[in-house]
């Protein structure tokens, strides 16, 4: 099971920069043998205001107690905040679906969708839209754009990882989607983290 854990941290007043150096070091190492145990799967940076230090981590363990036992044994830990949401498989996941293929160049992004269908809609219309959003995510898989789909807790919720040269470009995508006009979607914009999984390997 995996697990997308958003982690806030507050450093105490008066801790020197000795002391957050020491600490960042410590948490590194552990990150690398939370990867090692197939644990920690990636890391990312949002859009951070000044001073503020928080980092998305997707996690695999086989339960929340599991995933909990991860999060505490990591160092900074101490002074962090977890906010733990549990994600389960979409049917349009790109992940082992055959043809596709690395990341595309660009930026990574997260979109938060909702699903919003109206009391009018026609079955039939919804069920057209539906099979054209799978050959369609199919498509974008294919071209490294749409790496990851997840459902999320509460009905008609999904979290998706893209990678796009830009959020015009992205957008593009997004409209591309046959269901579009039935979604609502925030995009946050991701960085590279030190630590992250996939920036290690490549390096």
């Amino acid at each position: 099971m995996e697990f997308l854990v958003d982690m806030t941290t507050t450093v105490p007043d008066g801790t020197t920069q000795d002391e957050i150096a020491q600490m960042r070091s410590r948490e590194a190492v552990r990150s690398a043998e939370l990867t090692e145990q197939g644990v920690l799967l990636r890391l990312w940076r949002p859009p951070l205001q000044p001073g503020e230090w928080r980092s998305y981590g997707l996690f695999a363990a086989a339960d929340a107690e599991e995933v909990e036992l991860a999060l505490g044994s990591m160092p900074l830990r101490v002074w962090r905040t977890d906010v733990v949401t549990p994600l389960s498989g979409h049917q349009n996941d790109p992940l082992g679906r055959q043809g596709s293929r690395e990341a595309a160049p660009g930026t990574e992004f997260f979109t938060w969708f909702r699903f919003a269908i109206p009391a009018d809609t026609d079955p039939s219309a919804l069920a057209r839209a539906s099979e054209g959003e799978a050959r369609r995510t199919a498509e974008l898989a294919l071209a490294g754009r749409l790496l990851r789909l997840w459902e999320l807790p509460g009905d008609g919720r999904a979290l998706g990882l893209w990678s796009a040269v830009s959020e015009d470009g992205l957008r593009v995508d997004l409209d591309s989607l046959p269901l579009v006009d039935w979604l609502e979607v925030e995009v946050t914009a991701l960085t590279a983290h030190p630590s992250d999984p996939a920036q290690v390997s490549v390096g």
